[in-house]
């Protein structure tokens, strides 16, 4: 191995095909369920069209992938019934999938997200 090349440990985040199955299952159904009540609605959504876009790298869509399956799942470090906080661990990790992989949510994909979601297109 050349100093170059990163050690196999550091080719992290590994796509997990049950992540995508969780995602492609559940995802709409717990958006449409969550949406008014969540800021992070349009970005999760925005996430969801980058992943599943065949122009988006794989390790890309591992990344996105497992923070929305963390959305997803219905167990997670705090509870979503929990009032007023129980999306922030949510928030958290789809904020930091996206700052991952800032460059690669393109604005098709947030035009996806916002007609997904039926929210008007910002002014020109």
């Amino acid at each position: 191995m050349t100093p170059e090349t990163p050690s196999p440990a550091l080719q992290l985040p590994v796509p997990l095909p049950r992540d995508e199955r969780v995602v492609d299952r559940d995802f709409w159904k717990k958006l449409r369920k969550v949406a008014g009540r969540i800021p992070f609605a349009e970005d999760a959504a925005a996430a969801y069209f980058c992943a599943v876009d065949p122009a988006t790298p794989s390790k890309v869509k591992a990344t996105l992938f497992a923070a929305l399956a963390y959305f997803v799942m219905p167990f997670d470090l705090i509870p979503d019934f929990l009032a007023g906080i129980g999306f922030t661990d949510d928030a958290a990790v789809i904020a930091l999938a996206l700052t991952m992989v800032a460059g690669q949510i393109k604005e098709r994909h947030r035009a996806r997200a916002r007609a997904a979601l039926h929210i008007p297109e910002p002014a020109a």
